[in-house]
């Protein structure tokens, strides 16, 4: 069994019944990116990040944003020490390998703007001093998408520096009723096995970033990126950033399932869950009921892929 397969068993020990959402979660830490999880309350997005950070063996801080929570509890302060004639740096949520940010829409505009460096440069700057992120560092926020009140919706730069957007969901009737036996019984959180670690991280992202791509592997998802500029249904396409997140995801896609070249399989895979939350669709498509997702896939549909023997 390979590393890979190894970690997600072991998430699987505490996150229960979703294997692909594990999966998608590990794939885009190896790619380098960030994660919005846009769900309901109580599916286990916080269990999600805990059971990563134990069986990753990473750092992991989890902030409740609310509309009081003020960017420098994200970024951290310099304050004057006693003793001490230089002001000294308090690092704040960010300096951890694996950050929660629980409902983040419901931070003020400012305070969601404060994590737009960390996401980006994996770095924050302070009273203009930059302070180095640990390596590797993801954010894993989380929204509510039925709620809307007391919330400050998202801007399109910074849902544009998550990865990818997943949607947990409910689980499966045999997921749940295991979820149930285990509140009554000994957590599963000391039965995690430590299969890796920040070093060894690091080593798989670059290991991953090795991945050969093909000619016309380029191609292809830069036909898919572009395709959404040109959509009928879609008033505002993908931005070059997404063309990069997929290229990134492909090879992360072909590296967990064991090969050293990417097939448009890999692409085809993450496409929507990619590029999803990047669309602004027109007034035509929202009267006629499509989503981005819909769409997307319609997109994908009529996309020919290259032609690549498995080698």
């Amino acid at each position: 069994m390979h590393i890979q397969e190894q970690i997600i068993a072991e998430v699987s020990k505490l996150f229960v019944g979703k294997s692909d959402m594990i999966e998608r979660v590990l794939l885009a830490m190896l790619a380098g990116g960030h994660v919005l999880l846009e769900d309901i309350p109580g599916v286990g997005k916080t269990t999600l990040a805990t059971a990563f950070s134990q069986a990753l063996s990473l750092s992991c801080k989890r902030v409740q944003f609310t509309p009081d929570v003020m960017p420098a509890d994200v970024t951290g302060f310099t304050m004057l020490t006693p003793g001490m004639a230089d002001m000294a740096y308090r690092p704040g949520a960010v300096m951890c390998n694996l950050l929660l940010a629980d409902e983040i829409n419901r931070a003020s505009a400012r305070t969601q703007s404060a994590l737009l460096e960390a996401m980006e440069e994996n770095a924050v700057t302070v009273d203009g001093t930059t302070y180095a992120l640990p390596k590797p560092f993801m954010v894993i926020a989380t929204q509510n998408p039925a709620g809307s009140s007391g919330t400050q919706l998202l801007p399109e730069s910074q849902t544009d520096r998550f990865m990818l957007r997943l949607s947990i969901g409910y689980p499966k009737l045999s997921a749940e009723m295991e979820m149930i036996r285990r509140k009554h019984g000994e957590s599963k959180v000391s039965q995690i096995v430590q299969m890796s670690d920040a070093a060894a991280i690091m080593a798989m992202r670059d290991a991953a970033a090795c991945v050969y791509l093909d000619e016309s592997m380029y191609r292809y998802i830069l036909q898919l990126c572009r395709a959404t500029r040109t959509h009928q249904y879609i008033k505002q396409g993908v931005s070059p950033r997404c063309s990069a997140a997929l290229t990134r995801l492909t090879q992360a896609h072909a590296f967990v399932r064991g090969r050293d070249y990417a097939l448009p399989e890999d692409t085809a895979a993450l496409f929507v869950d990619c590029a999803s939350h990047r669309l602004i669709l027109t007034a035509e498509a929202k009267k006629a009921g499509l989503t981005p997702q819909e769409v997307l896939e319609g997109l994908l549909a009529e996309t020919a892929p290259p032609r690549l023997v498995k080698r």
